[in-house]
């Protein structure tokens, strides 16, 4: 598996949740715009978006972190059929207990939703001064806006924590975000100057 259309068709066939083209074509202009060279990303799945986020320029390097063994098994493979072995590199463990000493332009939360307040939390100290956070799915497919198109109650439980977490970001008084509709529902999160 070599090829992105590749990754999307596998994906898809295994139900593997993986960024909309909007929202990915939308976040790798701005890595592009921006002269993002170094990023780390919470959530590989099996490796679409850092390979995507690689891709962009030749000196781009990405960090990606993924929980799931089997997700982080094809990643893996993804990588290497990609040609990125050298500027990804995969770490599988939980987000929340592994300890990072480097700092990063850009910090892509796509992991577990209802950890996104406490992964900001987290990695905020490894976020450059002038970096950012991008996180993902704060749509969560129209939900967030209208929770009647669910009756699931895992879903509700799940949406309601999107929806704390981006009152966490528009309450923040460390960081301002901007939120985009792109995709699946993106925000960007940039530190306030003399904070």
């Amino acid at each position: 598996m070599n090829d992105i259309d590749d990754i999307k068709l596998y994906a898809a066939k295994n139900s593997i949740p993986i960024m909309r083209d909007g929202g990915i074509d939308f976040i790798c202009s701005y890595i592009k715009e921006h002269n993002i060279k170094k990023i780390l990303e919470i959530g590989t799945a099996i490796g679409f978006s850092a390979i995507e986020f690689a891709g962009v320029a030749p000196d781009i390097t990405v960090t990606t972190i993924e929980l799931d063994i089997d997700r982080h098994i094809r990643a893996l493979q993804n990588i290497h059929d990609s040609g990125f072995d050298k500027r990804i590199k995969a770490i599988n463990t939980d987000a929340l207990q592994l300890e990072l000493d480097d700092t990063f332009d850009m910090i892509f939360i796509d992991a577990a939703k209802g950890q996104y307040i406490n992964f900001f939390e987290k990695y905020k100290a490894n976020l450059a001064p002038d970096g950012v956070f991008i996180s993902d799915n704060l749509s969560f497919h129209g939900m967030v806006e209208d929770l009647t198109l669910t009756h699931n109650y895992s879903t509700i439980k799940l949406v309601k924590k999107i929806r704390k977490y981006i009152e966490f970001l528009t309450k923040n008084t460390e960081f301002s975000t901007n939120f985009y509709a792109f995709g699946d529902g993106i925000s960007i999160s940039k530190r306030n100057s003399g904070v």
